[in-house]
């Protein structure tokens, strides 16, 4: 739609995320339409060479060019604030493919210790058989941060708030530490979307997300993004043109789908978490509570001021160890015990043997991940019939 590109910055989030990146064909459909096609036929032989060398614009194969897909990434980009985005095949796929695009051999990451557990052994175990390093930081710890330089860092990667604890990162002031130092700050906003926080707009160089998680929203599909400047997004979709961790277009189609209700689901699960959390936070068989949105919560006021909500993820710490967890994610009955997050189906799981579980006791002290942690992606279900799900859980210890 062309008057969306040329008016682009008037529409507000709601409407971009119904409107943005559709182009009708000559059927005049509504709904978005669904390309399920490997290829593409050509006029002729010189636009077939034309197309392939990049003369021309157009679409050449489905690994790298789709119009579902690319619907799905302008939309995503307009709502991240971003010049250019880029499909891939899931989130971890996303963090992949910008590492191998923008980095080489004999380069540093500079990472916070507080990321999810299979980011760790991506950086730690694979990108460093590649020659990258990485130093992972104490993720609130600024001096921290701005001692782990080295002239070798060209990235730095967070999440914010981070998974499983919830901990977050002043971006602003962490860009302006990783500019100083001409590296690229790489943002995992997987846990806010662009509904509740846009670390663009904050300084961050790139964003990337796991859609599979809240974008998708029902738990459907596998898929990542990667958005950001259009001459880094380039890099990346280089990469992903000749080493094909591509996004399928039935999964763009669904995302685009999750993308309309996106707002209005992250403030229901917003809602149902603090409610959550809050009861949590009183209750005698809990040891501590992990949400930014409770005042007690050392990134209270920082999430307020660069998110417009807190988001449905939260985590704490029962009385007792492993044994003491294990009893009450059993003993619920309504939650799914599934490492998944971001579902209208609230889900809960233990990450110290689940989405942490390949971390070496050593990185898992480091992170937090305690025997007596629990995760619980809370949904769209009654707050009244989740917090009686638990009562009966924590009864069971």
């Amino acid at each position: 739609m062309e008057h969306f590109e040329q008016e682009l910055l008037q529409y507000e989030l709601d409407t971009l995320a119904v409107r943005a990146g559709q182009v009708r064909t000559h059927e005049g459909e509504h709904s978005e339409a669904l390309f399920l096609t490997s290829s593409y036929v050509f006029g002729s032989a010189q636009e077939a060479a034309e197309r392939f060398s990049g003369a021309q614009a157009g679409n050449v194969y489905s690994r790298y060019t789709n119009p579902t897909v690319r619907a799905f990434e302008e939309r995503i980009a307009a709502l991240e604030g971003a010049e250019s985005a880029v499909g891939t095949s899931s989130g971890m796929a996303a963090i992949l493919s910008t590492c191998i695009a923008l980095l080489k051999t004999g380069d540093h990451i500079v990472c916070s210790r507080s990321v999810f557990g299979t980011t760790t052994v991506l950086f730690t175990k694979f990108m460093q058989k590649f020659g990258v390093t990485t130093t992972f930081v104490a993720p609130t710890d600024y001096a921290a941060w701005e001692a782990a330089f080295t002239p070798a860092t060209k990235i730095v990667f967070v999440e914010t708030p981070s998974n499983p604890l919830c901990d977050v990162i002043d971006i602003e002031r962490l860009a302006n530490i990783t500019h100083k130092h001409t590296a690229l700050l790489v943002v995992d906003n997987c846990f806010c979307t662009p509904a509740l926080q846009r670390p663009l707009e904050l300084g961050a160089d790139l964003i990337v997300h796991s859609a599979t998680k809240y974008i998708d929203g029902q738990g459907r599909c596998l898929g990542g993004v990667v958005a950001g400047p259009k001459v880094l997004v380039d890099e990346v979709l280089g990469f992903i043109r000749s080493a094909g961790p591509s996004l399928s277009p039935f999964n763009a189609w669904i995302f685009l789908k999750g993308l309309e209700t996106l707002r209005l689901r992250m403030e229901a699960h917003s809602s149902n978490a603090l409610a959550l959390a809050q009861w949590l936070h009183a209750h005698p068989k809990v040891e501590k509570v992990f949400y930014a949105g409770l005042p007690s919560h050392v990134g209270h006021e920082l999430a307020a001021k660069q998110q417009s909500a807190f988001g449905g993820v939260l985590s704490f710490r029962v009385k007792g160890e492993r044994e003491a967890a294990w009893k009450v994610i059993d003993a619920t009955k309504i939650m799914s015990l599934t490492a998944n997050l971001g579902d209208t189906k609230t889900t809960i799981v233990h990450p110290a043997t689940t989405t942490h579980g390949r971390l070496t006791p050593e990185q898992k002290i480091e992170a937090g991940i305690t025997e007596n942690l629990i995760r619980i992606s809370v949904g769209l279900e009654s707050v009244k019939d989740l917090i009686a799900d638990l009562e009966r859980g924590l009864n069971s210890i």
